[in-house]
């Protein structure tokens, strides 16, 4: 009988905590605004994927750019900077300021979106 009351505690449990993960408690990211979905489609149209990472996905050529807007070291500037005119091993894909832009707004989004990936330091 014990057994049988572990058993329902436990599945009730899960029950509770599937239901909120599956409805609120994935709500904290904002919504991107139309130029962050532009600067989506240009980060995926250019395949930047294929170097760099968000949130550990993607190749390893590149550094990691989950947190290059907040990084002390790093930051916005160095991210403007590296889009404006590539880099020894980025290529210079001659963006427009406007795409430039965009893309800067996207990784702020990625950024400020990447509550769990800031406390586990980046893993």
């Amino acid at each position: 009988m014990n057994k049988l009351w572990v058993f329902a505690i436990l599945f009730l449990t899960y029950l509770s905590y599937s239901s909120w993960v599956y409805t609120m408690g994935t709500n904290r990211a904002s919504e991107m605004s139309v130029r962050q979905q532009y600067g989506k489609q240009l980060y995926q149209d250019y395949n930047c994927q294929s170097c760099h990472q968000l949130f550990g996905l993607g190749g390893f050529l590149g550094p990691e750019l989950t947190t290059v807007i907040s990084d002390k070291n790093r930051g916005e500037l160095y991210a403007k900077v590296l889009l404006e005119n590539g880099a020894i091993r980025m290529p210079n894909f001659h963006f427009t300021p406007a795409q430039v832009d965009a893309i800067l707004d996207y990784l702020k989004y990625v950024d400020a979106n990447a509550f769990t990936y800031k406390l586990n330091g980046g893993k």
